[in-house]
């Protein structure tokens, strides 16, 4: 009786244990979900600010490269800003619950092979992601670089206000006096803008992709809403 009573005990026990940590296992995918649903409302909003740069870059491009870059210079440097803003496309991941996962072991509660397969492709998917923000970075260096030659930095001053937002020339400021190959250097500094912001915002519909795949995988997996 003594040996049953103990036996019992034990598998009581083991039970109320496997009951406790399927308990945090829930909880652990609740907040990774909800982490990940703020990803790609970010997500989104960033790809939607990359197609109205795009818009933008291929303005200024013309602009600049047309007979008329003397009459509409205000555009003109009202758009030169763009390439060098990077703010709105910066990706910050909500991973608190991913790296508590990672960090604290956690992830021997997942008891669903596929779903750890799933997250961690997912978290690789989102350094990479994040590492072409860099490049970017990089590259507006070189624009800035390559536009010290054909704008005025007093104009660009000028048409900041206080909270750091451009406004639009009411005047047409003079560009500076470059030569072609100024210009031609510029549009190649421009043509990389241009490649990186496409690359990204494709990038960016892909991860987009992979995060709602992931959700709705979850939510089927531990019938979560």
């Amino acid at each position: 009786m003594l040996f049953l009573a103990v036996f019992l005990g034990f598998i009581a026990e083991n039970i109320r244990e496997n009951s406790v940590e399927h308990h945090r296992e829930k909880q652990f995918i609740r907040s990774l979900m909800n982490d990940i649903k703020a990803d790609t409302a970010r997500i989104k909003n960033i790809i939607n600010q990359r197609t109205i740069r795009e818009r933008r870059l291929d303005s200024l491009t013309f602009l600049l490269n047309s007979n008329s870059n003397t009459v509409h210079t205000n555009i003109i440097y009202y758009y030169a800003v763009t390439p060098a803003r990077l703010i709105a496309f910066r990706f910050i991941p909500n991973d608190g619950t991913m790296q508590q996962l990672k960090n604290s072991g956690a992830f021997r509660l997942i008891r669903n092979r596929a779903v750890v397969d799933s997250i961690g492709k997912y978290d690789g998917s989102l350094r990479n992601f994040q590492r072409q923000g860099e490049i970017e970075e990089t590259l507006v260096q070189d624009y800035r670089a390559a536009s010290a030659f054909i704008f005025d930095a007093l104009v660009f001053d000028r048409i900041l206000d206080t909270d750091n937002n451009v406004r639009m020339p009411t005047e047409n400021p003079a560009l500076l006096p470059y030569d072609k190959r100024d210009l031609h250097a510029w549009n190649y500094k421009m043509y990389s803008m241009k490649s990186i912001n496409k690359a990204s915002r494709r990038d960016a519909r892909l991860f987009l992709q992979q995060a709602e795949n992931l959700l709705e995988t979850l939510k089927k997996e531990y019938n979560l809403e």
